[in-house]
């Protein structure tokens, strides 16, 4: 049995007295919140602070607010269900509420967080694993090692994003709050991710990132597609974050972001510019899906085969635009529904 090694828990009622303890305890420390991925990691020895510092009693943490025409702020503390469930989130940004709905189990979403979920930890089959299989292969870079072994000439770690919200996110221009000693600052949330499996996010170690900023709808129309290998629980092997603005028929905008293909969320930025200005024909759909997979470069590093998942981003992407433009799409994929 795998045990959680010995920890102070701090218990700030404000984001400026968690900042102040993180800041206090320095590398030792860390935040956690749902801790349904932070818990599981340190079982594994993968985080092994000495105080973590609670956010589940910070009330400005909670909620959620705004409207399609002004945009609406996530507090960072607020659950995965609460997000997938709130009447404005669903009605006005579907795309939001069907990525945190299909984030693993109706019980870890009732824990985890819309901030825990941005900052998930990036994964590699050679990462995920107990101490002792690791310490058996010599452990890896990512953790106690000194070689990726996903692709031992890397000199760099190539764990994989595996956030579902952040494609969305990225595709639909949100921005993060951030907070620290140094004052807050705001953010696009494509800023927030670099491509790099141990230093994934730009944000400060002593940072605490308090909430998640949807621009106003204005036409936009988004999607969320993701590919597991079961209905449920697992983590995304691809996950396809579509948003397009529309004026009639036309396309006047569009962003189409993949995630689980490297160690940040990737834009397919070439591809969204041939939609701009066009109608979503079924031919102009294929071609955009084909110049979607161009950037789609999967290792094998999680589940299922790395070219498998490099031909499903075709058809991931040409799913989410004939979803969105209201072409038949096929059936949906195990574990998702048109409601999620």
């Amino acid at each position: 049995m795998m045990r959680l090694p010995p920890f102070r828990y701090l218990a700030p009622r404000s984001v400026a007295e968690a900042v102040r303890q993180l800041a206090d305890h320095g590398p030792d420390a860390m935040v956690v919140a749902g801790g349904t991925d932070l818990y599981p990691n340190m079982k594994r020895r993968q985080f092994e602070p000495r105080v973590l510092v609670g956010l589940r009693g910070i009330r400005e943490l909670a909620g959620i607010r705004g409207s399609a025409r002004q945009g609406m702020v996530l507090a960072a503390g607020a659950t995965l269900t609460q997000v997938s469930n709130h009447p404005e989130v669903l009605r006005h940004y579907p795309a939001v509420a069907r990525a945190a709905d299909l984030v693993s189990t109706p019980q870890l979403r009732n824990m985890g967080t819309i901030g825990g979920n941005v900052c998930v930890d990036t994964r590699c089959n050679y990462y995920n694993q107990s101490y002792a299989w690791r310490k058996a292969i010599g452990f890896c870079m990512k953790k106690d090692g000194d070689i990726c072994l996903v692709a031992p000439g890397s000199d760099r770690c190539l764990a994989i994003s595996s956030s579902d919200t952040a494609p969305v996110l990225w595709s639909l221009g949100a921005s993060v709050r951030l907070v620290g000693p140094k004052g807050e600052r705001v953010i696009p949330i494509s800023a927030l991710y670099q491509d790099d499996g141990i230093q994934y996010l730009t944000k400060a170690a002593d940072e605490i990132l308090t909430e998640i900023v949807l621009p106003p709808v204005d036409g936009l129309r988004a999607t969320y597609w993701k590919l597991r290998r079961r209905g449920s629980f697992d983590f995304p092997v691809l996950g396809v974050g579509v948003a397009l603005r529309m004026e009639g028929e036309v396309c006047r905008e569009a962003r189409i972001v993949l995630g689980a293909v490297a160690s940040q969320p990737r834009e397919a930025a070439d591809a969204g510019r041939l939609l701009v200005g066009e109608r979503l024909t079924p031919e102009l759909i294929d071609r955009v899906a084909e110049a979607a997979a161009k950037p789609s470069k999967p290792l094998d590093n999680t589940d299922l085969v790395y070219h498998y998942r490099k031909r499903m981003t075709r058809v991931y992407v040409a799913r989410a635009l004939r979803e969105l433009a209201g072409l038949p799409v096929g059936e949906f994929p195990l574990g998702m529904t048109a409601r999620n």
